[in-house]
């Protein structure tokens, strides 16, 4: 496929980026006098502190705030609109979302849902959502990240499960960028191994699927072989010394740089095929559903679109040239099964979440439905067959 040379390129987000950053709030002008700060329902936010070391900020800057603290870390609809509810009755004029990716997600959700008429699954693309335009716009958004994983502090996409038809679909547009993000790695110091593993892991496939995708460009290239480089390095740093802030301060660009992956080219399929697993089984962490499926999804597209991968294994640090030809793009999935290991996540099993292998066809027959967009991305076609195959590998 040749290279994609007409594209537009739309990030219309101011990011502080690097250790310390948390405190450049202070010296900005923030999008409104009044914030309602969307954290999870796990504690953490409040336990370290830094839901008050916000606070501190907001207050001393004249701003006042309301904290709505129930995400999941699958995100739900009915948590979308008792946010933006609360938000309309406070009179909030722009939302904080501080945590991970799904405290961002849902206040980006929220952003849009507190200005804009009706339910959230309106304004769904795909499954049974009705598709409208948000006419109003949304909330201005700031994103303070606590992890590396998802991007979300440099794209406009937001990932909600309809937890009434277990449907778990992506969606963005203009208005739910950030107007402002913090990515500081010292707030990702104190994420346990396993978690920083599945985060990793969650950039490094938005990066490996920009990179493969058929709307891909020279500038998306660029920032995804960028983060996978980065992520094959650090990642295994950060797993075994959590405390190494120079590592997390590469694991963090390496995420950001995902982010503008993710508004420069497109997720693929496996990311569908993922959130079909967790729309079922919501205790299944996002990145641990990907890295389940990686290496049969990964082996299948390798023998498709043999370049791409070849590119890829070099990004990784693979001497790829010495290599027998006919092995070469498959060398970045022995480069996986490799930083999979090193990070201590080779061994996960959907059976441990609850997945029965029974399942699979419905769950692939899911995600053809509910995110049949990424599938339109991938360079090569999937079959309902071969969608089913890769999940039996996988599975197995």
């Amino acid at each position: 496929m040749k290279e994609n040379l007409n594209f537009s390129y739309f990030i219309p987000t101011k990011i502080w980026f690097g250790p310390g950053s948390l405190e450049k709030l202070r010296e900005e002008k923030l999008p409104g006098r009044k914030a309602l700060i969307v954290i999870s329902a796990g504690g953490s936010m409040k336990r370290l502190g830094y839901l008050d070391r916000l606070t501190d900020i907001l207050k001393s800057k004249g701003v006042e705030y309301v904290v709505f603290d129930k995400i999941l870390p699958n995100p739900i609809k009915k948590h979308v609109m008792e946010g933006a509810q609360i938000a309309r009755e406070e009179k909030c004029d722009f939302v904080i979302g501080l945590g991970g990716g799904s405290s961002i997600d849902s206040a980006k959700s929220i952003a849009l849902m507190a200005k804009n008429d009706g339910d959230y699954w309106d304004y769904i693309v795909g499954g049974t959502g009705k598709g409208k335009k948000p006419e109003k716009g949304a909330l201005p958004i700031v994103a303070i990240t606590t992890t590396a994983g998802t991007g979300t502090e440099a794209d406009p996409w937001t990932v909600i499960t309809n937890e009434e038809t277990n449907e778990k679909i992506g969606y963005g547009n203009e208005y739910t960028f950030p107007t402002l993000s913090i990515v500081d790695p010292e707030l990702m110091l104190s994420v346990p191994p396993h978690l920083t593993a599945y985060q990793g892991f969650d950039a490094f496939f938005h990066a490996v699927e920009g990179y493969i995708a058929n709307i891909a460009t020279p500038v998306s290239d660029l920032y995804a072989l960028k983060s996978v480089e980065l992520i094959a390095k650090y990642l295994p740093v950060c797993v075994k010394n959590g405390s190494d802030l120079t590592a997390r301060t590469y694991v963090a660009l390496a995420n950001t740089l995902s982010g503008f992956v993710e508004s420069t080219s497109s997720c693929t399929s496996e990311h569908s095929m993922e959130h079909a697993l967790s729309a079922f089984h919501p205790e299944l962490p996002h990145g641990a559903g990907l890295i389940m499926l990686s290496e049969a999804y990964h082996t299948f597209f390798a023998s498709k679109i043999p370049e791409r991968y070849i590119n890829l294994a070099r990004a990784m640090g693979v001497d790829v040239d010495s290599l027998p030809e006919e092995e070469r793009p498959f060398a970045f999935v022995k480069a996986l099964k490799k930083l999979q290991e090193e990070c201590g996540v080779a061994n996960l099993k959907m059976s441990d979440y609850g997945i029965k292998e029974d399942e699979i066809e419905k769950l692939a027959k899911n995600a053809m439905e509910t995110m049949g967009g990424l599938f339109e991305m991938d360079r090569y076609k999937l079959s309902f067959e071969e969608v089913v195959e890769i999940m039996r590998k996988a599975y197995k």
